[in-house]
């Protein structure tokens, strides 16, 4: 395990970047559709694809790097976040609604519980062997 600690510390920089990029594409997409009349969860549906997409490379490439298996991955890196996204599209509305939080505070909050998780997910079954 002589590069456990680099991974963990790659892990955060690029999760560092993954957070900037889906945060402020979250940002941009709410005031635009916010203008439009549109629900706040539309912004977050739409910055979830991209920025998934955006992590899946930026995880595999820098973090993870692993070769090949591009389809099975990106399968299951999705699988991955399907779980989380489905946590954020509970939740976040929990967190407007009831705790009475402004969209991007709520946002910015789930982020931090979604750390750690994601890295399990992601080490031990995303970019992890075949058998999991």
């Amino acid at each position: 395990m002589p590069d456990k600690h680099g991974k963990q510390l790659r892990f955060l920089v690029v999760g560092g970047w993954n957070t900037v990029f889906g945060y402020g594409l979250f940002a941009g997409l709410y005031f635009a559709t916010s203008r439009l009349g549109l629900h706040y969860m539309v912004a977050a549906v739409i910055s979830n694809l991209i920025a998934v997409a955006n992590a899946y490379l930026c995880y595999k490439l820098f973090v993870f790097k692993t070769k090949g298996n591009y389809l099975r991955e990106y399968l299951r890196f999705n699988l991955s976040y399907a779980g989380l996204f489905a946590f954020n599209l509970a939740a976040l509305p929990l967190l407007v609604n009831l705790a009475r939080l402004s969209p991007l505070i709520a946002q910015a909050a789930l982020l931090v519980v979604t750390v750690a998780v994601s890295y399990v997910m992601h080490n031990y079954f995303s970019f992890g062997s075949p058998a999991g």
